[in-house]
């Protein structure tokens, strides 16, 4: 307990201390729970999940105006957001900053410009009567996971990301950019060039993304249920180690 130490230099300072832990005990613990989390809040990479969050409104309001000119900032906007979003990652393992609050608030950022992109989407009629039947579905999954996670938290448990899931986003992502675009542009293959319409494709990568949604959503139910197992059974352990006693 060196990190509570009050600077008593005299023999009987220990239990001096312990005479304060035992009064002040839960306060000074309380006091340093909530100066770790400040910290974690204010390192750089959950600055820049913060950040993304705080995107989502401005990348909404140009994707509003709905012109191809629009649509492209908007695109440029939507990337940068991507980009924040493996910066933050990449920064927090090399720096030694991985913290529960960042596991917990990346995710839920990327969530959330999901939802705001897609329902937007939906409301401007990009996406057709099946397309919102996916978003719908689609929703109803991210918003099932967050409240895994937040069950998770409450129990001690922290469920990090699954591969399936990412990969998820990881077409969702590139759907939903080619959604913003959304409009028919020419595209330059050096040796040929094809006409595209975006919004087209990124239908189709939806409706991908949507088949790897309920997926993860499996394997998320999964983790949850052995990582709450597993506390139970070192709970179970630790009552019987406590009983040999």
């Amino acid at each position: 307990m060196a990190e509570f130490d009050l600077g008593h230099s005299n023999p009987g300072a220990e239990s001096c201390y312990g005479a304060d832990e035992d009064f002040f005990g839960a306060s000074v613990l309380t006091m340093v729970e909530k100066s770790s989390l400040r910290a974690d809040a204010l390192n750089l990479p959950n600055l820049l999940t913060m950040l993304r969050v705080a995107l989502i409104p401005v990348f909404l309001w140009i994707l509003a105006e709905g012109t191809p000119e629009a649509g492209f900032l908007a695109a440029c906007v939507y990337i940068a957001t991507a980009v924040t979003d493996f910066l933050d990652g990449w920064l927090a393992r090399r720096m030694g900053l991985v913290s529960i609050l960042g596991k917990f608030l990346d995710p839920l950022a990327d969530k959330l410009m999901v939802m705001a992109s897609l329902v937007f989407l939906t409301w401007m009629g990009r996406l057709p009567l099946w397309g919102a039947i996916i978003v719908i579905l689609m929703e109803g999954r991210e918003l099932a996971v967050t409240s895994l996670r937040v069950i998770a938290i409450s129990e001690g448990v922290v469920m990090a990301a699954v591969r399936g899931g990412k990969e998820k986003t990881a077409v969702q992502m590139v759907a939903i950019l080619m959604l913003i675009v959304y409009h028919r542009f020419e595209v330059d293959f050096f040796f040929t060039s094809v006409s595209v319409h975006w919004g087209t494709m990124g239908l189709m990568l939806l409706a991908v993304s949507a088949v790897m949604s309920i997926t993860s959503a499996g394997e998320y139910v999964k983790l949850f249920v052995e990582a709450v197992e597993a506390k139970e059974r070192r709970l179970a352990e630790a009552r019987g180690r406590g009983e040999d006693r």
